[in-house]
């Protein structure tokens, strides 16, 4: 099956009915009866969804990805509850995600003002990539194209609209720097 130019093998695209028809809708991976055994069975869909997927990592309850089919997420890593990003995402090595996060892929086009901007459809979708050893916070908002460099800190509620050095602690809306975490 051809989406988009992209070939999807039949197991796959049976797994993404699978795993938004059923999976995602398990309790999270911290409910006390069975969130371990449906943090697995997440993981053991998504791993043959996702381009590239780790081990130990943790799909959870109600994230979604889109096709998912150029995601690469490393080993410890994960997708926080309620959370939706690009089908394309790098994901790093060690990485937490809070619930509700929303990564955005694109935005709508507003560049000719002749035109309703309703009717201009939507800007090229941004690839956007979160190094290693990354923490985001509940509720962040990522603008198109991000990248969150190594060590760094998103700040609950934050609404992240442009780049940072590495190890960053970043908070706000719109996101600063709150201090660097090599600096003290």
């Amino acid at each position: 099956m051809k989406i988009k130019n992209r070939d999807y093998t039949i197991t796959q695209v049976l797994l993404l009915f699978i795993y938004y028809g059923f999976l995602s809708h398990l309790p999270a991976s911290s409910a006390i009866f069975g969130g371990r055994f449906f943090r697995e069975i997440r993981y053991q869909c998504c791993r043959h969804i996702f381009k590239q997927c780790g081990t130990n990592v943790n799909i959870e309850r109600k994230a979604t990805f889109n096709s998912g089919i150029d995601l690469c997420i490393g080993d410890n890593s994960g997708i926080g509850i309620n959370c939706s990003v690009p089908a394309n995402i790098i994901i790093g090595e060690n990485v937490m995600m809070g619930p509700d996060c929303q990564i955005l892929a694109s935005n709508h086009a507003f560049q000719d003002t002749n035109i309703p901007m309703i009717k201009q459809g939507h800007s090229i979708g941004m690839q956007t990539i979160i190094e290693d050893d990354v923490w985001i916070g509940r509720n962040v908002i990522f603008t198109p194209g991000r990248t969150i460099k190594k060590g760094s800190i998103v700040a609950a509620g934050c609404v992240l609209c442009k780049d940072f050095p590495e190890y960053s602690i970043i908070g706000g809306n719109p996101a600063r720097l709150i201090r660097n975490r090599r600096n003290g």
